[in-house]
């Protein structure tokens, strides 16, 4: 089984051994399910796998952010089986990426993703395989979650459904101007599934959570920036502008946030996602920890050396 939610990475760079107790503790949740809970994801795998189509494409660049694509136009972008399994090998990848800093999330064609594809929606109906599939995306979108870089779901055209709740599994969310995100999954008789409303209620609080599941409602980018489910807004760019204008439009907003060193922009998400997931007192031993993986390191050198401070 793929190690879970950044353990490779954090193991291999936490250079005191005195990390590894609240770590552990985390890293062991990294991994929703598991053997304990009656999870074989060999089983599912190769379950998933017998249902082809589209894939998800990883671009690793030498900038250290990394662009993830969802590959399926002719479905809207929606995840066939074989996609599932896709995405949890990129995960992987990104989890062993020594240099990582960032991550773009987007979709083919104009739009982001549709959600399941129905065909194989349909073929996994019984109770038994649809809760197997929920278990493999909780897992997989909460390994997406916790990587050690910072990533941002690049929203343009419809997120609808699972493709709503990947945008939760991100740490920003930018939308382009005419995009909408809307957690469709009442209307197919459902909650979601893939870990979508637990984060959204972290993300814009349990009354709004309410109110967007409950309805349905279409989230443009004036409500997402007004309940905190956007954090930005991307005009769509002219035709004669070209279509990687929007992407690059993203890299420029992330790069705020992931400029510096690889090693102090990880030691950020990892602090940040120690205060989110851990108790408050092991939160402030692993903070003390990483701020040790740091301290005296060559990006602090260089900064007192140039007195960088209040710049």
């Amino acid at each position: 089984m793929a190690l879970c939610a950044v353990r490779r990475h954090l193991l291999k760079s936490s250079s005191s051994s005195s990390c590894y107790g609240a770590w552990a503790r985390l890293l062991q949740r990294g991994c929703v399910y598991s053997s304990v809970h009656c999870f074989n994801q060999g089983e599912i795998r190769e379950k998933l796998q017998a249902f082809p189509g589209g894939s998800i494409d990883l671009l690793k660049q030498e900038s250290g952010i990394a662009v993830l694509s969802i590959n399926y136009p002719s479905r809207m972008n929606a995840f066939s089986g074989s996609m599932m399994v896709d995405l949890e090998e990129r995960v992987s990848q990104l989890e062993s990426w020594i240099d990582c800093k960032g991550l773009i999330v987007q979709g083919a064609s104009g739009t982001f993703c549709s959600g399941s594809d129905l065909n194989a929606v349909r073929a996994i109906s019984n109770p038994q395989d649809g809760m197997k599939m929920c278990m493999f995306m909780q897992n997989v979108l909460t390994r997406l979650l916790r990587l050690p870089l910072i990533s941002v779901a690049l929203v343009e055209g419809r997120a609808l459904g699972g493709g709503a709740e990947l945008t939760t599994a991100c740490d920003f969310r930018l939308m382009a101007s005419g995009s909408v995100i809307q957690f469709v999954h009442k209307h197919m008789g459902l909650v979601p599934g893939w870990g979508g409303a637990a984060r959204l209620v972290r993300i814009v609080g349990s009354q709004n959570a309410l109110k967007l599941l409950g309805g349905a409602l279409k989230v443009d980018p004036e409500l997402g920036l007004q309940i905190g489910l956007a954090d930005g807004v991307l005009d769509v760019p002219q035709a004669e502008e070209g279509a990687g204008t929007l992407l690059q439009r993203a890299e420029n907003w992330l790069s705020h946030y992931t400029n510096g060193a690889a090693p102090v922009v990880q030691a950020v998400k990892k602090v940040v996602l120690s205060g989110r997931e851990l108790p408050l007192s092991e939160a402030l031993r692993t903070e003390k920890d990483v701020f040790g993986t740091v301290w005296g390191g060559p990006a602090n050198l260089q900064a007192l050396a140039s007195k960088s401070k209040h710049r």
